[in-house]
């Protein structure tokens, strides 16, 4: 349950800070005085849509702080746990601020973490029933997730056991659509590959051969310039006749020789001269064997040169932009063209396996409509002795299924199943059961809601339950008996309640005014517990409305008041005999 709230400059609140307890709290006061910035304010903690709006005037940011008491409440633990929080196994706190600049800022039990988190913990500690919230049972596709919230842990698990198989088949149902698209389409783009690779493959391309012919190209260009230079340089090294280089480096050998009696350094020179008429000798050789080749290197070989280079060039303008580029490129479609033609048997393949998790998935969802069918009747019997103690005894309540039109395709797979379902009505005994979203007035949505929330409160894990003016459309004694259905929800789980029924504000254990003050030219939204004094004032003015609050309904408020209290003592009695017969059982 919530212990406390604070709120801080947010809307006509400049600080405020709130204790709550265990059972039923009321917050009441006069229209306009404030009452929705307070459940503003909790949706704004629980994760709620941020309004910079809500920021008060003259301030740059709003916070807002709720303490909760959540003890062996094991998903909230396990929440923590795995979000590597530390946490005391009771106090659990949500804080959320928001700014003018757009930063929201968020911490659970103080350390900081994403918005996800706070609305997943939020969701474990608190439900907010809004103003407007009853007008959800106007739209027919949601009443089937008001039917499955009344599921025991058994039914959720199939619940979720069908969500699993239907994504499971979504996700290859979607890859199996694309395969079979492809291999419709695969003619055109494998005549395309085939001429592609046929091209390539008559080219046959080798790495680093277009630098190869580049080079080889600038040789045949320069044919006369290299045989000549070849020439001068190998007619220096080897003239005819005893005047060669090579000749006089043997000369200078053997002088040098001579001498090597005399001294190790004459012999070293000697011995490098002998060296440098080998490397002449070869040298000599070696432009004898390039000039041989030069002859070659006539206008018809420039001519193939440019002509390969052509080729490449154009294959990579077409596949490249690089010659390595082109190869890849050869590699890859390849491969594809290898896929094509075993795509037959990949369609195949994926089509069994597409059609077994269709059949995983019909399976579940024929469990789940069975399961879901049988939680319908139980919500029917449920939801009627509901609205019986909302006055709404001779109101017929069904959830009629919608079965598939004769020859309809069968539906797509949907993670809820495949029902569509709607909640039915008869307000009047001997009248057709027609479509709630129809016929439903204002004030039979209201306690319909509530009919609802209050079989929530029976199997939900949530410890604390709002209801912003859930009275709306509801007076004189119908107001009793919704005071009443909220009174018995509180013995079970922690009720604020926004209202504006002295009938449910009487019912209340714990009753807050909230109102406007004016102050140094600004005005202040207040909000205070009341003494037992104090509530039988707010439940006469509330009694007496705008004509002021006159001596007949103090009286009346006090015998409310009085009767309240004498109707939850005989409801904590009842309950308690209730658990007392289930443990001796």
């Amino acid at each position: 349950m919530i212990t406390s709230l604070h709120i801080h400059h947010l809307a006509l609140i400049e600080d405020l800070q709130l204790e709550f307890h265990e059972g039923m709290h009321t917050l009441t006061g006069e229209t306009g005085a404030g009452k929705s910035i307070v459940v503003d304010a909790v949706n704004l903690g629980l994760g709620g849509r941020a309004d910079r709006e809500l920021i008060r005037t003259g301030t740059d940011k709003a916070w807002v702080e709720l303490v909760f008491d959540a003890p062996g409440q094991e998903e909230v633990h396990a929440l923590l746990r795995d979000n590597g929080i530390e946490y005391d196994g009771r106090t659990v706190t949500l804080y959320r601020e928001i700014t003018r600049s757009g930063r929201n800022l968020c911490r659970l039990c103080g350390t900081v973490q994403p918005l996800s988190a706070l609305k997943q913990a939020a969701e474990l500690l608190m439900d907010v029933h809004g103003q407007h919230e009853h007008q959800f049972l106007m739209d027919p596709q949601r009443h089937m997730q008001f039917l499955d919230a009344s599921g025991d842990d058994a039914f959720q698990a199939l619940l979720r056991k069908t969500a699993a198989s239907c994504e499971a088949f979504l996700v290859n149902h979607r890859a199996y659509a694309r395969l079979v698209r492809e291999n419709e389409q695969k003619g055109l783009r494998m005549s395309y590959l085939e001429n592609a690779l046929e091209e390539l493959r008559k080219a046959d391309l080798r790495p680093g051969e277009e630098e190869e012919l580049e080079q080889l190209r600038d040789r045949c260009r320069h044919t006369a310039q290299i045989a000549d230079a070849l020439g001068t340089a190998q007619e220096a090294l080897s003239p005819e006749g005893e005047e060669s280089l090579a000749s006089r480096l043997r000369g200078a050998r053997d002088a040098l020789n001579s001498l090597a009696p005399l001294g190790a350094a004459y012999a070293e020179l000697a011995k490098r001269c002998a060296n440098a008429c080998i490397e002449v000798q070869e040298l000599a050789y070696d432009l004898s064997g390039q000039l041989l080749d030069g002859e070659a290197w006539d206008g018809a070989r420039l001519e193939q040169v440019e002509s390969r280079l052509d080729l490449i060039r154009r294959l990579e303008r077409k596949y490249g932009p690089t010659l390595g580029d082109v190869l890849a490129e050869q590699e890859k479609m390849q491969m594809e063209l290898e896929r094509f033609t075993s795509m037959d048997q990949e369609v195949a393949a994926m089509g069994k396996e597409h059609r077994r998790l269709l059949g995983i998935y019909r399976g579940d969802a024929r469990a789940l409509t069975a399961a879901r069918r049988a939680l319908a009747e139980a919500f029917e019997a449920r939801l009627t002795a509901q609205l019986a103690d909302l006055g709404m005894e001779k109101l017929a309540f069904r959830v009629q299924f919608h079965e598939p039109e004769p020859g309809e395709k069968p539906r797509m797979p949907r993670p809820v199943g495949d029902d569509r379902l709607e909640f039915m009505i008869s307000p009047n005994p001997g009248e057709p059961l027609k479509p709630l979203s129809r016929i439903a007035s204002g004030g039979e949505l209201s306690r319909i809601m509530l009919a609802i929330k209050t079989l929530e409160a029976e199997y939900s894990g949530v410890g604390t339950m709002v209801f912003d003016e859930i009275d709306t459309g509801i007076s004189g004694r119908m107001a009793q008996a919704v005071a009443e259905k909220m009174a018995l929800i509180s013995r079970r789980r922690q009720v604020i309640s926004v209202t504006h029924l002295p009938q449910l504000a009487a019912m209340a254990d714990h009753q807050y005014l909230v109102e406007k003050r004016e102050a140094e030219g600004r005005t202040n939204t207040l909000v205070r517990e009341l003494t037992p004094m104090e509530r039988t004032d707010e439940v006469a003015r509330m009694i007496s409305g705008a004509q002021g609050v006159e001596p007949q309904s103090q009286a009346f408020a006090m015998e409310l008041l009085r009767q309240a209290g004498e109707k939850k003592r005989r409801m904590s009695e009842q309950l308690e005999g209730r658990q007392h017969g289930a443990g001796g059982a």
